[in-house]
């Protein structure tokens, strides 16, 4: 069964808007031409692909069948029409990409701008997020490449051995935070204080849980779990909070003197930044041109 990709399109614009109305108006065509389009790819898989209400369109289980298959074919096609294109100066090529937030407060700007000091004329579209988020944009061919801690690689995703890096995290509090009043300071003595972490599952909420769990400590007092570095910040700095993070990410808060680490044992810990791409499919040339200068950026330390 060959799938036509215009078809393919049609689709997946009638499953975003729900409606047949609303997905009209954003390919500019009629809706009876859609609707005879849909009622075409349909015929050829040979199954229905959404049930029509009176209230929108609904994806059958033979159209959730297709709609990752052809999100994924969307995709290619864009990316091949856009290397195409920069090929013969009709468009500029785009580079897709995701990362934790420590690579996107240093690594990748000087990846980037090594990339756009040769191929000014790249675009750029960056993903930040932890190492769930990062490895289903991946999967969803959101993102071409991601710089993270802890994706797990399987069949479907790879690290990229010659593109790495390594930084530290710490515990970090406001300056004004009780704790600073005390000596030396052990993992138990940050019990019974609230902590700020991104949620659970990801590799900072792990990291400090294994560090208090290696004492024989119960959990930290997590009472705010966030994916937005803001919020964590803020809650640190103003709300007396503690959080992990490595000091790129804090670097502006503590030379304006809000945030420091606090010295406790066993801290600082080490971890190591690591480049995944997807095992299937050609990268294409913006990605390449970035992989690249991360490899530059690595090999420089």
């Amino acid at each position: 069964m060959t799938l036509d990709i215009r078809q393919l399109g049609a689709f997946l614009c009638v499953a975003h808007h729900g409606t047949l109305g609303r997905a009209a108006q954003t390919l500019n065509i009629t809706q009876p031409a859609l609707s005879r389009t849909i009622k075409r790819l349909e015929d050829q898989v040979g199954a229905p692909l959404f049930e029509r209400h009176t209230t929108g369109m609904v994806l059958t289980p033979f159209g959730h069948a297709l709609l990752p298959h052809a999100k994924v074919l969307q995709h290619e096609a864009d990316q091949a029409t856009e290397e195409i294109d920069a090929l013969r100066g009709l468009a500029k090529g785009t580079i897709r990409v995701g990362a934790v937030a420590s690579a996107i407060s240093l690594i990748l700007p000087l990846a980037i701008a090594r990339v756009l000091a040769r191929w000014p004329n790249l675009q750029v579209h960056i993903v930040e997020g932890v190492g769930d988020l990062l490895t289903d944009a991946l999967l969803k061919h959101e993102i071409d490449l991601a710089i993270g801690v802890s994706l797990t690689e399987n069949e479907a995703i790879r690290a990229i051995p010659d593109a790495e890096w390594h930084d530290t995290s710490e515990v970090i509090a406001a300056v004004n935070h009780p704790l600073r009043s005390r000596g030396p300071l052990r993992v138990i003595d940050l019990s019974g204080h609230k902590w700020v972490l991104p949620p659970q599952g990801t590799a900072p909420f792990a990291e400090v849980v294994a560090l208090f769990r290696e004492q024989g400590l119960p959990g930290p007092d997590v009472v705010v779990e966030t994916r937005s570095i803001i919020a964590i910040k803020s809650l640190v700095t103003h709300a007396g909070f503690l959080s992990w993070m490595p000091r790129p990410m804090y670097d502006a808060e503590r030379l304006a003197g809000l945030v420091q680490a606090l010295s406790v044992k066993g801290t600082p810990r080490d971890r190591r930044l690591m480049v995944f791409r997807r095992r299937q499919g050609v990268l294409s040339g913006p990605a390449v041109k970035l992989l690249d200068a991360l490899r530059e950026v690595a090999a420089q330390g």
